[in-house]
């Protein structure tokens, strides 16, 4: 079995970070989003990994290397425009071969991991096997309709007046059987090769599509909101460990780890919270659900609830919170005072804030 891991998206949803960074690599508890699905694979049992890459191709690159570092094979499929999920398999059709394989879109979050979902795959071999959860807003969502026995028996994407609150998660499973139907479908009215339409094909041809609706964690952190909650969600597994230093001013509550190299001085953190290596902390408040990056400076400053990027810089800012910071930014006081700040913050930037 393979996998086809989708990394090829622009990530309008989280500009400005976007502009500069893939969406993929924007990191959750210091470590990028779609390292975990590529962890997840590798718990699997899945070794050869097709990796669709776009205009971040370069940077997608640099950081997953040859999957060496998470037990897999990589490689690299260019997709020259984003012209749909099922366009993506239409293009790796070489890679894939006669191989079932698990398509996994590279900005998902799946609390657990996907191995049981793979295994009972495995057994079964269904043409298609969809994941699903139920949401509050699926007009934003594939969404899947259900027979009395659990059946799928339609799919629509983003519909205006959706059927149920049954969402496609981004994980999908399939059998061989799913290339001629991505050949048989017409792009959608946004000039896409729907999967979704690939897999109601199947559905049309009678082949076994079967669902399974999940309880468990998910998030599509194609926006800042869901990245923080899920920074938050991971935040929540972190164990107490300090490789850097903390002196006898300070305090540490909770649970925070402290990466070699990083400085704490005359400071309050309060965890769950992640700090950089290299990173100094000083006369500072660094509140629950917060990830500092590596080299970073925060200094006689308040940041809770936030992501901050490497290499930037907070310096007598009262008070940063729900907020995604890129990398090399820096914020100084200015002479306005509103009592909190909400920022997302492009790479490079340079804003002023009061204290």
């Amino acid at each position: 079995m393979k996998a086809l891991v989708l990394s090829g998206g622009a990530g309008t949803r989280l500009r400005p970070i976007t502009h500069t960074s893939a969406k993929q690599l924007v990191p959750v508890a210091n470590k990028p989003v779609l390292f975990y699905g590529l962890e997840a694979i590798a718990e699997a049992g899945i070794t050869e990994v097709g990796v669709i890459v776009g205009d971040t191709a370069d940077e997608i690159r640099a950081a997953v290397g040859d999957g060496s570092q998470f037990g897999i094979e990589v490689t690299y499929l260019q997709q020259d425009a984003p012209l749909g999920l099922a366009h993506a398999v239409l293009i790796a059709r070489d890679f894939l071969g006669d191989d079932d394989f698990v398509m996994y879109l590279g900005d998902n979050f799946i609390v657990g991991g996907i191995s049981g979902l793979v295994d009972g795959f495995r057994e079964e071999r269904p043409a298609a096997q969809i994941l699903l959860t139920r949401v509050p807003n699926p007009t934003s969502f594939g969404v899947a309709e259900l027979d009395g026995e659990g059946r799928v028996v339609a799919l629509e994407e983003k519909p205006e007046k959706p059927k149920s609150d049954l969402a496609l998660v981004g994980v999908y499973l399939f059998t061989p059987a799913v290339h001629e139907a991505v050949r048989s479908i017409e792009p959608s009215w946004r000039g896409e090769l729907e999967i979704t339409h690939a897999i109601q094909w199947l559905i049309d041809q009678q082949r076994d599509v079967r669902s399974t609706t999940i309880s468990g964690y998910w998030k599509d952190t194609g926006n800042v909101t869901d990245m923080l909650e899920v920074n938050r969600s991971v935040l929540e597994t972190v164990e107490p460990h300090c490789e850097g230093t903390v002196d006898e001013s300070s305090e540490i509550i909770g649970r925070v780890r402290i990466e070699k190299g990083a400085k704490v001085t005359g400071s309050r953190i309060l965890g769950p919270v992640i700090i950089g290596a290299d990173t100094v902390i000083s006369d500072a408040y660094i509140g629950p659900f917060t990830s500092v990056s590596e080299g970073c400076t925060i200094e006689d400053s308040e940041i809770e609830y936030s992501i901050v990027l490497r290499g930037s810089s907070l310096t007598g800012v009262r008070r940063v919170e729900a907020s995604l910071i890129g990398r090399d930014v820096e914020i100084t006081p200015a002479p306005r005072n509103p009592s909190a700040h909400r920022l997302v913050l492009g790479d490079h930037s340079k804003v002023q804030i009061s204290s």
